[in-house]
């Protein structure tokens, strides 16, 4: 038995790590042995931590939690909580994860008697790796290549760091893309970054057109992507702005541009760049768009759209 409490912003790496103890479990009972649950009602979360794994072994069950810490456990639910941790079976793994939104700054409340008990086990705050932070960034990339069997020349890793900046889910995109160019050598060179990988600046133009409202200039960009990249791939990069520029709209008239720059980990320069592109758009617009291509990804992610690329296109133009 183990308890595991992962938090934090970068919800790939802590995506990575409960993939880990799922290769724990018999594959032939996934299904019966691997449980997500989304913040459970407080009876339901007991029932769940004192889960008794059946004859096919070990049990890992996920548990979401984030909105645990926007309430107040009264004290003998804490207590119920302990007790229920203390005794559970030692087949059963249990992982919390409280995954917060990416570039928006927030910290999980630590005074809360909740995060002092679930700390007490093996407690990983995942944050992002900042832009900035490029030897960090090729550190992460050049592990996750080698899970790939890949060998990245120090050029590819300067490049594809450079194209796609710190979204590591989007790297690991891009790698497992680079993972059929590059066989049967296994070698990443930095012509096959740039040749075959989605850039920022591709991405930049897109959006800069959508921040100044031509649609019909955004949708010949959108409509360009596609031809390196799936459309969730654009999503994925697209939701990392729109949480940058709702930030930079809500707070600009109460952050200075240093300050701004400090709390989304980006560069002052980038900052004030934006928020002139932006002073078009409205900030209902753009919470109204992020959730509607958060409703587009889930509708693909779930099988409920048939066409993706059109989903995408109409939740970002309609």
């Amino acid at each position: 038995m183990a308890i595991y409490f992962y938090y934090g912003e970068e919800d790939f790496n802590i995506e990575i790590e409960v993939n880990k103890l799922k290769k724990s479990l018999d594959k032939n009972f996934m299904d019966m042995s691997f449980k997500v649950y989304d913040n459970p009602k407080f009876p339901e979360l007991i029932s769940i931590l004192r889960t008794q794994p059946m004859m096919f072994g070990k049990m890992l069950i996920v548990i979401r939690c984030l909105e645990y810490f926007s309430k107040t456990f009264e004290d003998k639910e804490i207590k119920e909580i302990t007790s229920a941790l203390e005794d559970n079976n030692e087949n059963l793994d249990i992982v919390f994860v409280a995954q917060l939104p990416r570039d928006e700054g927030k910290k999980l409340d630590s005074r809360k008697k909740f995060f002092k008990l679930l700390s007490k086990y093996n407690a990983v705050e995942f944050s992002t790796i900042p832009t900035y932070k490029t030897a960090e960034l090729e550190a992460w990339t050049k592990k996750q290549a080698q899970t790939k069997k890949l060998k990245m020349s120090q050029d590819a890793l300067t490049a594809i760091i450079s194209q796609i900046g710190n979204n590591l889910r989007q790297i690991d995109n891009e790698l497992e893309k680079l993972r059929i160019i590059a066989y049967p050598d296994n070698l990443v060179t930095g012509n096959m970054v740039k040749e075959n990988c989605i850039s920022n600046e591709d991405l930049f133009a897109f959006s800069d057109y959508l921040m100044i409202g031509e649609r019909d200039s955004a949708l010949k960009e959108y409509r360009k992507l596609l031809d390196k990249k799936f459309c969730l791939e654009i999503t994925s990069a697209l939701q990392k702005m729109l949480g940058q520029w709702i930030v930079m709209k809500a707070k600009a008239s109460q952050l200075s541009t240093f300050e701004l720059a400090k709390e989304l980990g980006m560069n002052e320069y980038r900052v004030k760049l934006t928020l002139q592109k932006l002073k078009k758009s409205n900030l209902k617009d753009l919470v109204k768009l992020k959730e509607n291509i958060t409703e587009a990804e889930y509708k693909i992610k779930s099988g409920q759209s048939l066409n993706p690329d059109s989903e995408i296109e109409n939740a970002i133009f309609k």
